[in-house]
């Protein structure tokens, strides 16, 4: 089985390219005030039913790792491990949520006075604002044999900061539409995304033995939500008749979204293998995914509730949309070459050891 098979988003990609084939075709049906009234259903009830959801499948208790056997408490205390590496998790989320944003705003300064479509660029900032996915993150970790436990943790405190962090790097940056008050905003996020959040963290509490045992598809749940809301967002775009959006300006934005990506991997990959940072080459791993990488997952709910109204909504969630299969697909085609540089350096280090 292949690594993007194993990720299983392939289907998941070509469903985004359906959703706005469909939204195309007949926009009336999932526009605002439609037969799907997306204003109650998505807004609400498919964000809400997306972070509980995540809420729910959201691994945060040791209990389930009672078992007593060697291999349980050798991951028991790579968690712990994990957990106490302070100096990796502020890299990771320092870049992620502070460098990545600001690097990518002087970048459009400077793309601004081109013909690029300025929402298609508002779009891109968006991505930088975006926290990490707790999918694809971990499972390329774990595909080079990096530190999975580190990128496990990372991935998930980042989507808990993003809940918070986002909002604000979006509303600093861009702003949001002015029907939309900054307090209206937060009390929504508050109530589709915290509460969600939590509920769906305490049930699990109580069905966590039945959730091991079963283990339900909740990358799939998700992703089929989220489906619609993207379906939804076209409907608004295609039914909006004096929105452009031209090829050059989307041909050049797919050209930067593959630039930055591996400019970012290869900017972490720089720093994290300074030796005064005291980095092993599997944390210098997780760390080249977890802070290069953006959720769709959270990201998509996230615009839908900040830029709620906005004409040009659909233009601005195009880069995430863009970036999400990309990051994975250029992951993928990485992981030989990072596997093989870990595995040379883990090798040179036990070389260099002394023998006693």
């Amino acid at each position: 089985m292949g690594l993007l098979e194993r990720l299983g988003k392939e289907w998941f990609i070509l469903c985004i390219v359906l959703a706005i084939v469909l939204a195309k075709m007949d926009p009336s049906v999932g526009a605002k005030g439609g037969p799907l009234k997306p204003e109650l259903t998505i807004t609400y009830i498919a964000v809400s039913a997306i972070f509980f959801n995540s809420g729910l499948s959201l691994k945060t208790e040791f209990s389930h790792l009672q078992n007593g056997n060697d291999y349980v408490c050798a991951v028991s205390h790579e968690l712990t491990s994990a957990l106490m590496h302070i100096k990796l998790h502020l890299f990771v989320q320092i870049f992620t949520l502070a460098f990545f944003p600001t690097t990518i705003w002087f970048f459009l300064q400077l793309l601004s006075v081109t013909s690029i479509n300025e929402w298609l660029l508002k779009g891109l900032q968006t991505v930088g604002c975006m926290p990490p996915p707790v999918s694809s993150a971990v499972i390329l970790t774990k595909a080079v044999g990096g530190n999975e436990a580190a990128a496990i943790f990372n991935s998930a405190f980042g989507s808990f900061l993003g809940i918070i962090v986002t909002p604000l790097l979006l509303l600093i940056f861009l702003g949001s539409s002015s029907s939309v008050p900054f307090s209206s905003i937060f009390s929504q996020l508050s109530m589709t995304v915290v509460v969600p959040l939590i509920i769906g963290q305490i049930v699990r509490r109580y069905i966590k033995d039945w959730l091991e045992r079963k283990k339900p598809p909740f990358g799939t749940i998700s992703s089929c939500v989220l489906l619609t809301i993207i379906y939804t967002t076209f409907c608004d775009t295609f039914s909006n008749t004096n929105i452009d959006l031209d090829g050059f300006s989307l041909l050049i934005i797919l050209f930067i979204i593959f630039s930055v990506q591996l400019s970012f991997m290869f900017l972490t990959f720089f720093f994290s293998t300074r030796k005064n940072l005291g980095f092993t080459p599997a944390d210098t791993v997780a760390i080249i995914f977890c802070s290069t990488h953006k959720s769709l997952t959270l990201g998509i709910p996230m615009l839908k509730i900040v830029f709620a109204g906005h004409e040009h909504l659909s233009l601005i969630s195009v880069p995430l949309l863009i970036y999400h299969p990309a990051q994975i697909l250029l992951g993928s085609l990485l992981v030989p070459t990072i596997k093989s540089w870990m595995v040379s350096r883990q090798k040179g280090v036990k070389l260099m050891r002394p023998t006693v």
